[in-house]
């Protein structure tokens, strides 16, 4: 049996030994064309031959576009019997160009593939950035009557209390024409993933047990809209990692994270600011005994790398500005470009390592965890079961002694409390009593 000639869009191989060549191919038509087809168990010719065909076949083709092409795509890999033989049919689509495979660019021409020149490659990303319409600019498809009046109406409060916005809210369409945020009847994608409350935006969390991919201890997942999930997000984050308690000699005790706060919310609204939002792939938080990573799909910009912006050698390059545009004048984000230097500036102040990782499918914001000090994990484990023994042990970390009358101020607790939460302490060896009735003292054991 004979198929047709081959095309911009169409490719032949006669088997999977020529694997690396259909990955190459792929890549060849989607840089072209952003999609086409290609067959296993074909010649050239078009001339079907077939080939065998079992499930680890099929997985070695998934591997290897998983592998090996970049930015990822997710084709239709599928056995398929043309006339009497079993063939291969991998169906592909993909508008992130320009895609790589084996870290190389190529262009389909006719029938052939061609590896672009640094020139043409250069050339090509520019195009791509002037004539490609961005993602959160376009029609979501949905009408005015998907965006909630309360979240639209908080956000312009918010924007005026930044002063960067300069009216007050009237209605929605109104509103949402002067954020540009319409497309005739229609609202943007950044208008629908900012106030609609039925948006489909996820969110992945997940604690594990270790530092690595193992075993998890939590996992969850969330819908809501970008602000939300932010919300959730940085709570989750919160609520997962050790804090420790200082007190400046007096009974005001100040709780510090052991990741700044500021830095965790600047990573979490730039990994929603600067994610791919064509790749059906959710954002993600992991929190690991080592580390805690906040991931968006969403490759690097080309030729750059974080240090060039860190270094502020490099101007912002957005790829959603209309969604960063809305952001900055909610003041969410700062200046466009500053987010990984205001992440780095936070966590050299907090003493904290962090790490930009810029992977295959996305880039990950890497937040280190210190060692916690004995006293502060007997804190950590305390507060879970006696949180006015934590805030006591705590004020002793910073002053020679805790009185009972001092206890009665610093948990505003009655005397008689007072007197049994001491009794109970010393019974359990967490502190020593030094004194007589009003005279007495307590202190570390």
């Amino acid at each position: 049996m004979k198929l047709g000639n081959e095309t911009e869009t169409l490719e032949y191989k006669k088997s999977t030994g020529e694997l690396k060549e259909g990955v190459i191919s792929i890549v060849a038509m989607l840089n072209k064309h952003n999609g086409g087809k290609l067959y296993f168990g074909v010649k050239p010719s078009g001339h079907v031959i077939g080939q065998d065909i079992s499930e680890k076949t099929l997985r070695d083709v998934s591997q290897a576009i998983y592998n090996h092409i970049e930015p990822q795509i997710f084709p239709d890999i599928k056995s398929v019997v043309i006339g009497d033989m079993n063939c291969i049919i991998v169906s592909f689509e993909g508008d992130d160009v320009p895609y790589y495979a084996y870290g190389r660019a190529y262009l389909r021409v006719a029938d052939e593939d061609r590896v672009m020149s640094p020139q043409e490659l250069e050339s090509f990303i520019l195009r791509k950035t002037s004539n490609v319409a961005k993602w959160d600019s376009e029609d979501s498809g949905k009408t005015i009557a998907c965006v909630n009046d309360d979240l639209l109406s908080k956000y312009i409060d918010k924007a005026n209390a930044a002063h960067r916005v300069d009216y007050a809210y009237t209605d929605k369409h109104d509103i949402l024409q002067r954020l540009d945020l319409l497309c005739g009847d229609n609202v943007t994608n950044a208008a629908d993933v900012m106030f609609n409350d039925t948006v489909d935006l996820e969110m992945q969390m997940a604690i594990f047990a270790s530092d690595e991919r193992l075993t998890f201890t939590d996992i969850q997942s969330e819908k809501g809209t970008l602000n939300q999930l932010v919300e959730i997000a940085e709570k989750y984050i919160k609520n997962n990692i050790h804090w420790r308690v200082e007190f400046n000699g007096g009974l005001q005790r100040e709780e510090i994270p052991e990741i700044p706060v500021d830095a965790i919310r600047e990573a979490l609204f730039n990994s929603f600011c600067h994610r791919n939002f064509r790749i059906p792939q959710s954002n993600e938080v992991t929190i690991f005994k080592n580390r805690v990573e906040i991931y968006n799909p969403g490759t690097f910009p080309d030729g750059l790398t974080p240090q060039n912006f860190i270094e502020g050698s490099e101007r912002s390059i957005r790829r959603n500005p209309l969604l960063a545009q809305i952001l900055y004048y909610s003041k969410d984000i700062e200046k466009f470009g500053t987010g990984l230097r205001r992440i780095i500036k936070a966590c050299e102040s907090a003493n904290v390592k962090v790490e930009f990782q810029m992977l295959k499918m996305g880039f990950a914001v890497v937040f280190y965890r210190s060692e916690i000090p004995m006293t502060d994990k007997m804190t950590d484990k305390m507060t879970d079961k006696n949180p006015k023994e934590a805030a006591i042990l705590d004020y002793l970390k910073v002053n020679e002694f805790i009185s009972n009358k001092i206890v009665c101020d610093l948990l505003s607790v009655s005397d008689a409390t007072a007197k049994r939460l001491l009794k109970s302490m010393v019974e359990q060896g967490l502190i020593v009593a030094e004194g007589e009735r009003k005279g007495r003292i307590y202190k570390k054991s």
